[in-house]
């Protein structure tokens, strides 16, 4: 089990590699790791953290482009240490399908410990086909973005690239993910604009989880 608190691992491309870049590969908080992908998103979402500043419990998590999955297996070489896995940073994870199969893979093969990817639920949209079953034995349980009560709402608060479409795509990743994993929440963060309880019943009509956010003024919170 990883040590309890918050702690950023300082595994970098620079150390892994011996080139220098910016950012945290993977970073510590409590006794889960997580697992910073891309700095890409399909959001530009009004609360995102990243908008405060580079770091999360004290990680620089802009990265000087994609490292190749390779590297995030050397930077997870005790996968087991950990409560969970979570593939969560300063972008969209699945924006790199490919990547986080093979690290997700990584840490099923050396541990028992469960996969988590935290998503905006527009991986369908962005890859043009259903991604999830991809997924499937591989990562455990999903928590998704779902940001709003309604699409109008959504587009003042998450500014998605795919406008008028993400919406429904998210709400129809949802309704798949629910279908084929065990464990997948809905997540909303406490602004003004949403309904709180709005958002809970979308989440209850799909037998998803749900999970009130935060709103964070700074990653240094998780210190």
């Amino acid at each position: 089990m990883a040590r309890t608190g918050w702690r950023a691992v300082g595994t970098t491309s620079r150390d892994l590699q011996g080139v220098a870049r910016l950012g945290e590969l993977v970073y510590e908080i409590g006794p889960r790791l997580y697992v910073n992908l891309t700095n890409r998103c399909t959001n530009n979402c009004t609360f995102c953290i990243r908008r405060t500043g580079p770091t999360v419990a004290g990680a620089n998590l802009w990265l000087d482009g994609e490292p190749p999955a390779e590297d995030y297996i050397r930077a997870i070489p005790h996968p087991e240490r950990y409560e969970e896995v979570v593939f969560c940073g300063y972008g969209e994870p699945l924006l790199r399908l490919d990547a986080l199969i093979v690290v997700a893979r990584h840490v099923k093969e050396h541990s028992e410990t469960p996969v988590r990817v935290d998503t905006n639920g527009q991986a369908n949209l962005y890859h043009g086909r259903n991604i999830l079953p991809d997924l499937v034995g591989v990562v455990d349980a999903f928590s998704i973005s779902l940001n709003a009560q309604d699409n109008e709402t959504y587009q003042k608060l998450s500014r998605p690239t795919f406008g008028e479409r993400a919406y429904p795509a998210v709400l129809a990743f949802a309704r798949e993910a629910v279908r084929l994993f065990p464990k997948v929440t809905l997540t909303v963060v406490d602004v003004p604009g949403v309904d709180v309880e709005a958002c809970r019943r979308i989440a209850e009509s799909m037998g998803a989880g749900f999970r009130v956010r935060e709103y964070l003024d700074s990653g240094d919170r998780y210190l």
